[in-house]
């Protein structure tokens, strides 16, 4: 099958982080259709869930009309679900959004970006999956270097640390990294599919529901809202259904380096769509660069 053959993978992770990085205008773009304030945290709850709940029915919808029956999570599949959901979409979206109001732009783009980082880490030194070596090392450092020069680029330098800012936007970033390698792990045994489809819904589900009692609202009352709802959730459960794909039979750290991809997409796409010009500049250039030698060095190591 094509996803075996590392080629066809590296144009896969490419694409899945090609679409995570068009929800960075989308989401703004949602924002403003929807009159979501910056500092609604309890709204963009509210939206993230709409949007995660909505992805895990369109998995399930077309996994079952691919396989032709009606796909169901085992017994022995319901608790890798749950945990799951835990860490890659409850976990990582609420800390995410509640630091977010008390974190710097800049700083949350760095540290956001460290997932690929701890994600690379964590299945070598925590769960063991992989080996580490100097390679993968450089890769990563390369990778991350990237990041910080977009994140930085036309922006203020000055980063604090705050413990409801910065700090769950870290622990967002850790839940992330733990979800990569619980995939790799529980994709072992388990359809990532149902995997995927289950954790969106169940994920999406407990994110509307908190996002609403603390008091969040959306109105959906434009064909324009709608339709990019409907994106949203398409590419989302698009993304993460062929990662999970790629992360079963592929090295965590060769998928997962792609992820520093990323925000430097996030950041041509928003100057494309929002006319976020100012941001396309040297640092943008460089951060390509450094991202993508990072990318050469780590799939190198794997062979």
């Amino acid at each position: 099958m094509w996803y075996y053959k590392k080629r066809y993978a590296c144009i896969g992770a490419l694409l899945c982080c090609l679409l995570w990085g068009s929800a960075f205008p989308c989401i703004k773009t949602g924002y403003r259709i929807f009159g979501i304030d910056a500092g609604d945290t309890a709204s963009q709850i509210l939206f993230a869930g709409c949007r995660f709940s909505m992805a895990g029915i369109l998995v399930i919808l077309f996994g079952s009309i691919l396989s032709r029956r009606v796909l169901l999570p085992g017994k022995q599949a319901v608790p890798k679900v749950l945990i799951l959901s835990l860490f890659q979409t409850i976990l990582q979206y609420l800390f995410f959004y509640w630091g977010l109001a008390h974190a710097s732009g800049v700083s949350s783009s760095i540290i956001n970006g460290s997932g690929t980082f701890f994600a690379i880490l964590f299945a070598a030194l925590l769960f063991r999956k992989e080996a580490l070596n100097m390679d993968k090392i450089f890769g990563m450092l390369l990778g991350f270097f990237g990041v910080i020069l977009v994140s930085t680029a036309g922006n203020s330098t000055g980063i604090a640390f705050r413990w409801n800012g910065e700090g769950f936007i870290l622990i967002s970033s850790l839940c992330y990294a733990v979800s990569s390698v619980l995939i790799k792990i529980f994709g072992e045994k388990e359809n990532p599919v149902i995997l995927s489809g289950y954790q969106f819904f169940t994920g999406g589900v407990v994110m509307t529901v908190w996002g609403t009692l603390s008091g969040g609202r959306l109105s959906v009352g434009s064909v324009s809202g709608a339709v990019l709802l409907l994106y949203l959730a398409f590419f989302f459960f698009f993304a993460y259904t062929l990662w999970g794909i790629l992360l079963k039979y592929h090295p965590v750290s060769g998928v997962a380096i792609w992820g520093f991809c990323t925000p430097v997409f996030g950041v041509l796409l928003s100057a494309l769509f929002l006319n976020e010009t100012e941001n396309i500049n040297l640092f943008c250039l460089l951060a390509l660069v450094f991202v993508s030698a990072g990318i050469y060095l780590v799939n190198r190591s794997e062979g």
